[in-house]
């Protein structure tokens, strides 16, 4: 078994808002499970010009390979940016980094209907090397896909590692609310799967940033803060009837998708298909129900008794009472109760894809992402110094304990 490897990860989800980063000190304990020390973690906005461009370039508006280019090379000077900053706190603390996993920036998955076709993630990890000095995995989507996978929900590895042998007679899910919501499944008897249930954040955001543009201003901090708008407005039944009719919903899992399909523009053609035009207010509220009536919809399908929470979902206030309410005698725990603070687990879940991809770990769930074979992930870029690879861990892993230090 291999010593105690410390591994930062980072990932920019499909937000589009920032780097989320943590960094991990992983070893086996006596029983053979693996252990991860949840220790240095920072969610870093990205500049407002540089989310402005990265927007700007996101389908369905048209872009160049110049811009393409140019936010590949931005966008891994920001990572490269943080994880300087985590390699300095983790060194100073005694503990330098082993390794970096960088997720980078999705920003087109290629999927018709059910079936992958491919994925580009951004964020050149050359900048991030060169900056830390340390190796960095990366493009760790891609080889679940050529075997057939999504490519997604790669978070379904720790969550299964997490959550297993905490399954009850009713089971226990992950539900992770970014820009889109995605969930996790195990049930007694059955092997776990995962999907990307639909959107959570994205079209909240899109409207968000819209408004402010319409109005002629722009001071919107891109978000509805705690959905206080959305609060304070009421659900266009009409406009949610429409919303529903979305043929992703019936599609079989395992299912993705993203941005590509759930964006501004999607918002305006429901708007047209339901001839309504409602308040600012009405329409996040009636956005935020979509997300609690799809989420509460597949929980209830599932079988699901505990509902495992995370994401930056978690804090939109409104967001949380809805779902409550529409999963009414389902326990909601939020994922720190097991070790993986809300806003940082999948930072704390690409750590833990590199710590497999430099230990010939397969990371993919076959269940969850489709694929028909399990396969390691990524890509290696050296640091300052020749690549030495630990010894491979040749047995399957047992289970996940995750702690977080102080």
């Amino acid at each position: 078994m291999s010593t105690t490897m410390t591994v930062l990860g980072m990932i920019s989800g499909t937000s589009h808002d920032g780097i989320d980063a943590a960094v991990v000190d992983f070893s086996f304990a006596d029983d053979g499970v693996l252990e991860g020390i949840v220790g240095h973690r920072s969610v870093t906005p990205y500049d407002p010009g540089l989310r402005s461009r990265l927007r700007s370039a996101l389908p369905p508006t048209p872009t160049t390979l110049s811009e393409i280019c140019q936010l590949d090379t931005l966008i891994g000077q920001a990572f490269a940016e943080v994880a300087a900053g985590a390699e300095r706190a983790t060194r100073a603390a005694g503990r330098p980094l082993d390794a970096i996993a960088s997720h980078g920036q999705t920003v087109f998955h290629w999927v018709d209907g059910t079936t992958p076709l491919g994925t580009l993630q951004i964020g050149q990890p050359a900048w991030i090397a060169e900056r830390t000095g340390v190796p960095v995995v990366s493009d760790v989507r891609i080889r679940d896909m050529t075997v057939g996978g999504q490519g997604a929900p790669l978070v379904a590895f720790l969550d299964t590692l997490l959550l297993r042998g905490r399954a009850s007679g009713a089971g226990i899910a992950a539900l992770n609310l970014g820009g889109i919501s995605n969930m996790t499944v195990l049930l007694p008897g059955r092997d776990p799967y995962a999907y990307d249930i639909g959107p959570a954040n994205a079209l909240l955001d899109a409207v968000i940033a819209d408004r402010p543009l319409r109005n002629g201003t722009s001071d919107s901090p891109g978000y509805d803060e705690d959905g206080r708008i959305a609060a304070s407005g009421a659900v266009d039944d009409a406009l949610l009837s429409v919303l529903l009719e979305e043929p992703y919903y019936a599609l079989p899992v395992p299912k993705t998708t993203g941005k590509e399909l759930f964006h501004l523009e999607y918002v305006q053609a429901a708007l047209a298909r339901s001839g309504r035009e409602p308040a600012l207010p009405d329409l996040l509220a009636t956005l935020t129900e979509l997300t609690a009536v799809t989420v509460a919809h597949d929980v209830k399908a599932a079988g699901i008794g505990t509902l495992v929470v995370s994401g930056g979902g978690c804090a939109n206030g409104f967001l949380m009472r809805r779902l409550a309410s529409a999963l009414d005698g389902v326990e909601l725990v939020r994922s720190d109760e097991l070790g993986a603070p809300t806003d940082t687990k999948e930072a704390i879940a690409f750590a833990m894809i590199g710590w497999c991809t430099l230990h010939g770990v397969p990371a993919n769930e076959p269940t969850a992402t489709g694929a028909a074979e399990r396969r390691v992930l990524g890509t290696i870029t050296p640091g300052r110094t020749p690549l030495v690879l630990p010894p491979p861990h040749e047995t399957p892993l047992p289970a996940l304990r995750l702690t977080v230090r102080g």
